[in-house]
């Protein structure tokens, strides 16, 4: 009798088990939660393009994770994949009643303080942000990327995806400058507890800025944010819309959540969009 093929089989890679299901939802699904459903889905292409196309019917505090994403995106359309079960990708849809619209870009950067802060707690490593959405490890000495957030409006309110890598092997990295909660060194890799981590810190920034009226001096999210961002103090290279490219070091992060610059010609540039490089750092290099 020929053997299934292990590829197919959801045990195949006994370091990574499935998520259990019903401890996510017991764990996180309480009376008073943000969190009002949660799904897993084996394969998806995005859970980001999901669960918008749900986000309506599922109500705000809905929960979608993939085990697999083969068309996950990241900013500018950058692609986002990963061997299964190697990673935590998951998107929430969250509808900031009661905040200015104008305030909702500081969504993505609050996904990052409590993905940096929850990661911390769960994981025990040590995390930095790359401003405006990615999650920065130190692997031999050099920043590497280890996540990223994405948010998208959805009808009334918006979709935040968070893809993180937890598990992932050096051979397995999509690109040399990535990197995993593991090959940082991370205390623990249980995808359970990371995701019950990431959940509960997402809840509890999102319910300060929101008691805030979205005001991120107010709830504490704009000077957290700032402690803990990689980017500012360093020299960067904005490249922004239009093929157009700004160089200076950033020196703040505004109550807009715009990425402040300090020019050779002495003027102070706010960047609201745009792809930043890191010229030199602490951890030294390009990045």
């Amino acid at each position: 009798m020929t053997p299934p093929d292990a590829s197919h089989n959801r045990w195949s890679d006994l370091d990574r088990p499935p998520l259990d299901v019903p401890a996510l939802r017991r764990g996180l699904l309480r009376p008073g939660s943000l969190w009002t459903s949660l799904d897993v889905v084996g394969t998806t292409g995005s859970t980001n393009s999901d669960l918008v196309a749900r986000a309506d019917a599922l109500g705000e505090g809905a929960v979608l994770v993939a085990e697999e994403q083969t068309a996950g995106r990241g900013r500018l359309d950058r692609a986002w994949s990963a061997p299964p079960r190697s990673g935590l990708f998951f998107s929430v849809h969250l509808v900031p009643d009661g905040v200015p619209a104008e305030r909702w870009g500081w969504l993505p950067l609050l996904a990052g303080v409590a993905t940096a802060t929850g990661l911390a707690r769960a994981a025990g490593v040590d995390t930095a942000l790359k401003w405006p959405n990615d999650l920065l490890v130190t692997v031999d000495g050099v920043e590497r990327k280890a996540g990223g957030m994405l948010a998208e409006r959805a009808g009334d309110g918006v979709v935040v995806g968070i893809g993180i890598n937890v598990s992932l092997r050096e051979e397995e990295l999509p690109v040399p400058t990535a990197a995993s909660l593991a090959l940082a060194g991370a205390v623990s890799t249980d995808r359970l507890t990371l995701l019950r981590g990431v959940l509960r810190s997402l809840e509890h920034w999102y319910g300060k800025w929101r008691d805030a009226a979205g005001d991120a001096t107010a709830s504490g999210l704009q000077e957290a944010y700032a402690a803990g961002c990689a980017t500012l103090g360093r020299r960067v290279r904005a490249e922004l819309p239009g093929d157009r490219a700004l160089v200076g070091e950033a020196v703040a992060i505004d109550g807009d959540g715009r990425l402040v610059l300090s020019t050779d010609d002495g003027l102070r540039a706010p960047i609201s969009a745009g792809d930043i490089v890191h010229l030199r750092g602490a951890a030294g290099g390009l990045s």
